[in-house]
C-alpha cells in the first residue's frame, strides 16, 4: 500500500482546496519542487501533481512548477499528474517532460473517445481521476454531478487499457473526515485494475483502515491536507502501511 502525497498547484505555489473550491486554496509552499524533495526524502515512493488552474481552464497553466519538480525528482520515484489534460499533444509534452503517468478525469467522462485513443497512444501511461457524490461521477471542478454511476463508468474504461483508477469522494476531500472505505471497495471489488483511494485521509486509523481492504485491490491512497496539517505523519503512515502490507 503506497502512500502518495499530493501536491496541488495553484499560480505556481503548492496549495490545498477544500472540496475543490479555488476560492478556499491555503498556500503551503511557494516552491513546489522543494516540497517534493521533500516527500521524497521522507519516503515517498510516487508523487501525486494536480494543475489546479488547468483544471479549471481545460489547459496545461503550471507546466512550468510540473517541469521543475519533474527535474528534481529525476529517474527517483513516479509522477502521477492530472488537470487540464485534453489532448493527445499534452500527454506526450508532459511524458517528455517527466511525468510517468497522466491523469484524465473530466475529459474521459465527458469524451471516451479521446481517453481510448490516449491508452492507445501511450498504453501503460493513462489513469483515469474519477470524483464521486454518492456514487455518481462529478465532472468540470466536481460542479457538475452527472448520470453516470463510478462502478459503471471504471469497467468501461478499464476495458479501454487504463492502468488504474484514482477515486475521489468528493464529500470528504480536503475535509479531513476519513475515508469513504465502503465505497471505495466496492468499486475496487468490481475492477481487475488497480484503484487509488483519494479524499478524507486524516490520521493513521485511516491508514490502517485502508490496508485491511488492500487486498481487494487497492493499491495506494492519496494524502494532501493533513500531511501538510500534520493530523497525519508520512513517515509514519508509509512505514505502518508498508508493515500491514507484509
Amino acid at each position: 500500500m503506497l502512500i502518495i502525497p499530493a501536491i496541488d498547484l495553484k499560480d505556481g505555489q503548492c496549495v490545498r482546496l477544500r472540496q475543490g473550491e479555488m476560492d478556499s486554496a491555503t498556500v503551503f509552499s511557494s516552491a513546489p519542487s522543494e516540497m517534493a524533495e521533500k516527500w521524497i526524502a521522507n519516503g515517498a515512493r510516487r508523487l501525486h501533481l494536480v494543475d489546479l488552474n488547468g483544471a479549471f481552464a481545460g489547459k496545461p497553466v503550471n507546466e512550468a512548477a510540473i517541469k521543475a519538480i519533474a527535474s528534481a525528482v529525476g529517474d527517483e520515484i513516479p509522477i502521477q499528474l492530472g488537470g487540464g489534460i485534453r489532448d493527445l499533444d499534452t500527454i506526450e509534452r508532459y511524458l517528455d517532460d517527466g511525468v510517468t503517468y497522466v491523469i484524465i478525469g473530466s475529459a474521459a467522462v465527458k469524451n471516451p473517445g479521446f481517453l481510448h485513443d490516449a491508452c492507445n497512444a501511450f498504453p501503460g501511461h493513462v489513469i483515469v481521476g474519477l470524483d464521486a457524490k454518492e456514487g455518481m461521477v462529478a465532472v468540470e471542478g466536481w460542479s457538475k454531478v452527472t448520470h453516470h454511476e463510478v462502478v459503471d463508468l471504471a469497467k468501461r474504461f478499464q476495458d479501454y487499457g487504463v492502468e488504474g483508477i484514482i477515486y475521489t469522494d468528493i464529500g470528504r476531500d480536503g475535509m479531513l473526515s476519513g475515508v469513504n472505505i465502503e465505497a471505495t471497495v466496492k468499486l475496487a471489488q468490481s475492477l481487475h485494475i488497480p484503484v487509488i483511494a483519494s479524499g478524507g485521509i486524516t490520521n493513521l486509523d485511516d491508514v490502517r483502515a485502508l490496508c485491511a481492504v488492500a487486498d481487494e485491490g487497492i493499491m495506494g491512497a492519496i494524502t494532501g491536507r493533513a500531511i501538510y496539517e500534520g493530523t497525519l505523519d508520512f513517515t509514519e503512515a508509509q512505514r505502518l502501511a508498508d508493515e500491514l502490507s507484509r
